[in-house]
Parts: structure tokens; C-alpha cells; sequence
């Protein structure tokens, strides 16, 4: 499984960002698609994840409200749309995927088995 992001840049606060994420390969291996990010100095944390190709997104507290994901089955491509940007959302952004169900531990960064690359955020 390949996971290709884009997207990130600089923001001013209460701007907006669109990330992208185009996934390949094994489709038995992509069940969820989570997003998740590191701020500077802090863990990893999942910002928010969505069943692929079928029902259930979850986000953090953080940022419901503010975040959308959503996806494109026909291309492939999962989006985290970013509103109401903060400061404290400055950070790298990762998409990633699970070969299981997003479910309650879909905020757990173990549960991830394939990566994108990152794609820095960064809110001022």
C-alpha cells in the first residue's frame, strides 16, 4: 500500500487547508484511513478517520467542527478538509491506512500499518 500526500502550507488563523492523500495497492489492507498528525515537541495524535468506502468517521475533540474528511472511492483519494485553523494545529499531518476497521481504537497510532510521507501545516 502507497499513500501520497499534498496539500499542506502556512495558514493564518481562522484560515483553511485541503490535504490530500491518494492511496495504491492492496485494497485488502486499506479498511480505514486515518489522519494524524506531531506537533513539534508532542506525540503523534489521530486527528480524525474514516471507514474506506463505506460508513464511519471519527474525530478528535479537538477538532470536530472544524475538520472534514471525506474521500473519492473512483479516485482513490481521501481528504482532510481544514477550517477554522488554530495555532495549535501547526504540526506535520499524516494519512495512514489500517487492514482493520477504524472502530474505538481509531485514534491509535499503532493501529496503522502504512504511512504517507507527511505534509507540514503550520498556522500563524
Amino acid at each position: 500500500v502507497q499513500l501520497v500526500e499534498s496539500g499542506g502550507g502556512s495558514a493564518q488563523v481562522g484560515g483553511s487547508l485541503r490535504l490530500s492523500c491518494v492511496i495504491s495497492g492492496d485494497t485488502s489492507k486499506r479498511a480505514c484511513l486515518g489522519w494524524l498528525r506531531q506537533a513539534p515537541g508532542k506525540e503523534r495524535e489521530g486527528v480524525g478517520a474514516t471507514v474506506i468506502a463505506g460508513r464511519g468517521t471519527y474525530y478528535a475533540d479537538t477538532v470536530r467542527g472544524r475538520f472534514t474528511i471525506s474521500q473519492d472511492t473512483l479516485e482513490n483519494t481521501g481528504y482532510l478538509q481544514m477550517n477554522g485553523l488554530e495555532p495549535e494545529d501547526t504540526g506535520s499531518y499524516y494519512c495512514a491506512t489500517s487492514p482493520g476497521g477504524c472502530g474505538a481504537s481509531w485514534a491509535s497510532v499503532a493501529k496503522f500499518e502504512y504511512w504517507g510521507q507527511g505534509t507540514q501545516v503550520t498556522v500563524s
